[in-house]
């Protein structure tokens, strides 16, 4: 790549001397058109003009050559040459040049003096003027084709670069769908999990039911009835309290993502009541069934839950937003 950055380079300061060199030519023999036209003559047949790099260069040789014609009282045997520098000031409406350029056409037409070495020349630059107008051509058709093919590859490039977003969007979309199905599966778990905690807290609950209506089936009728029933649900809220606590703490470190284990960690010195209190209320239990396992007023629950829940709120909320839907 560095080397044809090289020899694009090399072709363009060629390119340039050689058109410098041109010119120096052409101001030469215009300068010794008025003192010496034959040298100017010599001058403007020494170049070839088939390897002039732009259409004014051409234009302005023509006008000299065809001047240089005239001063030297050479008819010249077609109008090409000077035609070719009335077609380009014309276009270019180069009011001056094209009416020079006119006039010389005009004093050529009249000339009568015939010169074979100098048609010979001229019609060796007629020549010359063909290859010009063929290099330009081909040089027009390879612009074309460049541009073509810079256009094409400039085509496969975006699509490359679309296709690789589009491959990286394609991969993004795939990672977040594995991302999902990840979420999805570990919900899935936490719903068995929870199918399988409320399974077994049915089956405590038939458990308790069987076991008062059992009671009350056997006392129905004596005087001890009511208090049979009521020693019987003490008794239930103290297993509560004793032996289903664990169970009760499991439950909701199974369904709230460990939610108990966060806040040990965060607190590890927490007082056993305040704990408990946590327990219950991410249980779901009220505010009256805290009170009676735990053997105190409504009241007094109810300021400890404000308590706990500012200290939450203001500690761990920010990183575990969830735990405030407990109160």
């Amino acid at each position: 790549m560095r080397s044809l950055l090289y020899i694009i380079i090399l072709c363009f300061i060629t390119g340039c001397s050689y058109s410098a060199s041109q010119s120096h030519t052409l101001d030469e023999a215009q300068r010794l058109m008025d003192s010496d036209p034959s040298a100017a003559w010599t001058k403007l047949n020494s170049l070839d003009i088939s390897e002039l790099k732009d259409s004014s260069t051409m234009a302005r040789w023509a006008l000299l050559y065809s001047e240089a014609m005239v001063a030297n009282h050479i008819t010249a045997p077609t109008d090409t040459i000077v035609n070719i520098a009335i077609n380009y000031y014309g276009n270019h409406h180069l009011t001056d040049e094209y009416q020079q350029a006119l006039r010389l056409k005009a004093l050529n037409q009249q000339s009568t003096n015939t010169d074979a070495l100098a048609t010979a020349l001229y019609l060796q630059k007629e020549k010359e003027f063909f290859l010009y107008k063929e290099r330009v051509k081909q040089e027009q058709m390879l612009f074309i084709g460049i541009i073509i093919l810079l256009s094409a590859v400039g085509i496969i490039v975006w699509l490359q670069q679309r296709l690789k977003m589009q491959t990286l969007r394609n991969d993004s979309l795939m990672a977040e769908a594995s991302s999902f199905r990840s979420e999805i599966e570990a919900s899935k778990g936490n719903v068995n999990r929870l199918e399988s905690k409320l399974h077994g807290l049915l089956e405590n609950r038939f458990t308790l039911i069987d076991s008062l209506c059992q009671t009350y089936y056997e006392t129905q009728g004596t005087k001890t009835e009511r208090k049979a029933i009521i020693d019987k649900v003490k008794s239930e809220i103290e297993s509560v309290r004793t032996d289903s606590f664990p169970k009760m703490e499991q439950a909701v470190n199974d369904c709230k993502d460990n939610l108990l284990v966060l806040v040990k960690e965060k607190y590890p010195d927490i007082k056993p009541e305040v704990y408990q209190l946590l327990v219950y209320l991410a249980s779901g239990l009220s505010t009256r069934t805290i009170s009676l396992l735990m053997g105190e007023t409504v009241d007094v629950i109810y300021k400890r839950k404000s308590r706990l829940k500012t200290r939450l709120k203001e500690t761990m909320a920010s990183e575990y937003p969830d735990i405030l839907s407990i109160f």
